[in-house]
C-alpha cells in the first residue's frame, strides 16, 4: 500500500479512524469523538504524519509530535499508529510505522516514545519488532469504559544512545 505524507484532505478519515478508538476502545484516552479541526491543529510541520492508502481511500495513518513542552525534550517525539478496524490484522502497521521512524531519523530526532494502553499484546509486539524498549509502566493512568487502565510506555533510540543532537541545530 502506498505510504505518503498526510494532507489536509485527509483529516475526515483520519478524524473518522481516531474517532472508532475514542467511542469503542480504551486505546484513545478521550470520552468525546475529536471534530476534524481539533486533529488538523494537532499537525505540525516539524513533525511528520503519514497515511497509508488504497485506491485513495486511507486506511490508517502514523504521526509523531511533541513529547514534553520543555526546550531539552525537543530530541524526543510521542508517536502514534492508528489503522482503520477493516485495515487490521493486513499488515500495514509495520510498514507504515517503519516509515514514520525513517522520517524522524531523517529529520535529526533522536528519540521516540510510544505510550500503550495495557493490555495490548499487538501493539508491544510491534513496538518490540521494530526495536522499542520498555521503560516503565503507570498504573491507572486513565479511567475509561468503566475501568482503570495502565499505559506502558516504550522508547526507541534513532541515534546512537548518549549522542549530540545535529551541531546545525543547537
Amino acid at each position: 500500500m502506498p505510504i505518503r505524507p498526510a494532507r489536509d484532505e485527509d483529516f475526515d478519515a483520519i478524524t473518522a479512524i481516531t474517532n472508532h478508538y475514542i467511542t469503542t476502545t480504551s486505546i484513545h484516552f478521550a470520552y468525546e469523538p475529536l471534530p476534524v479541526a481539533e486533529l488538523r491543529a494537532l499537525w505540525k510541520p516539524r513533525f511528520p504524519w503519514l497515511v497509508t492508502e488504497e485506491n485513495g481511500v486511507v486506511l490508517g495513518y502514523a504521526k509523531a509530535g511533541t513529547w514534553r513542552d520543555r526546550k531539552a525534550y525537543d530530541w524526543t517525539v510521542e508517536t502514534g499508529i492508528y489503522l482503520a478496524p477493516d485495515a487490521r490484522g493486513k499488515g500495514l502497521g509495520k510498514p507504515l510505522y517503519v516509515a514514520l521512524l525513517d522520517e524522524l531519523t531523517a529529520r535529526g530526532f533522536h528519540s521516540v516514545v510510544a505510550g500503550i494502553t495495557l493490555p495490548n499484546d499487538p501493539s508491544i509486539r510491534l513496538h518490540e519488532q521494530l526495536g522499542f524498549t520498555a521503560c516503565g509502566v503507570v498504573q491507572e493512568a486513565g479511567w475509561k469504559l468503566g475501568a482503570w487502565h495502565a499505559v506502558g510506555f516504550w522508547q526507541k533510540f534513532l541515534r546512537a544512545a548518549g549522542s549530540s543532537p545535529p551541531a546545525a541545530t543547537l
